[in-house]
Order: structure tokens, then sequence, then C-alpha cells
């Protein structure tokens, strides 16, 4: 009987990772707080999470779909708790800014346990996987056009940030842009 409900439940799945890698997005251009490698990695996890929420809405759910989305999640929430572990001591300070009183990392922890959960959940829903049904919907391509809008932008602004190499532990500007504005002598 819930079996239709999978594709709409992974296009909302799908719009919430994006919101969180906009949000993260916006914070980054808007706040000039660039995301430390960390950082980065974390929003890494986010895309994988979003990979597997991407097929499901696009070939239909699938347990290895969902699979993907467990990796994605402990990669992401692995190192979320070691950039929290870095800031737990007294006097260590924390990078970026805190939200509702947590820090970024510490919301990507609870947000890669909330997707664990709700894979669990949706792995309840056996029907899901029955089904052949290949419409996706209107919220289903829209929640795929953004995730991947989403993602290219993240993806082009580490470039920028990171200049094609090893990016900076506590970085203060796009090394790429830093090399074309450097001054001739």
């Amino acid at each position: 009987m819930f079996g239709y409900l999978a594709r709409p439940l992974n296009a909302l799945g799908l719009l919430a990772i994006s919101g969180v890698l906009l949000v993260a997005f916006v914070e980054q251009l808007v706040y000039g707080e660039l995301p430390c490698p960390l950082c980065l990695l974390q929003r890494v996890g986010f895309v994988i999470v979003g990979a597997g929420l991407a097929l499901n809405v696009l070939c239909g759910p699938r347990p290895a779909h969902y699979g993907l989305m467990l990796l994605g999640a402990f990669v992401g929430a692995a190192v979320a708790l070691r950039q929290i572990a870095l800031h737990v001591v007294p006097g260590t300070g924390a990078y970026g800014d805190p939200f509702l009183g947590l820090h970024y990392y510490t919301w990507a922890f609870i947000v890669f346990a909330l997707v664990v959960a709700g894979w669990g959940l949706m792995l309840l829903l056996e029907i899901q996987f029955s089904g052949t049904r290949r419409d996706r919907g209107g919220l289903g391509s829209i929640a795929v056009g953004l995730f991947a809008l989403v993602v290219l932008a993240n993806g082009v602004s580490t470039v920028l940030e990171c200049g094609g190499g090893l990016c900076p532990d506590n970085p203060t500007s796009y090394q790429l842009l830093d090399q074309f504005r450097a001054p001739s002598q």
C-alpha cells in the first residue's frame, strides 16, 4: 500500500540534502566562511547520500541505492565526529559561527544520523522494491535538477578554493582566483 510513497519520499529527502548543501554554500558565499577540508569531506558525504536518493528517484528504489546512502552517511558522520572531537576540548576554539547554538559540523553529524534512521525506515517498506513504475513525477525532476546544480556549484567553488591542490587547513581566500589576481612584478 505504501510502495507508491517511496519515490516522493526519496524526492523530499533529496530536496532536504540539496537544502543542506545550499545553506552551506550560501554561508560560504554570503558570509565568506570558506569550508575547511573536513567541511568539504562532509559535503562529499552529503553528495553521496544525495546520489543514492537521486538514483532512487530516477531508477526506482533499490537496496543498493540505500546502501550507497548508508556509505555516504557513514563517511560524512565519521568526518563530522572527527571535527567535533577536534573542538570539544575547551580552549581549542571552533570552526565557523554556530547556528542555533551548534556548529555546522555538529548539525552535519545529526543530519547523517537522521539519514541512517530514515534509510532504516524506508527499508521497512519492502513493497517499494516490487514495483516497476518508472514515472518520477514533477517533484522528482525538480529535486534531481536542484541537486545537480547545487553539486556542480559546490564542485566549482571547491576547485576555486583549493586551486587544484591541497586545501588549506584554515582557508581565507580562493587560491585559484588568487593566482590570477597576483601582482606581476
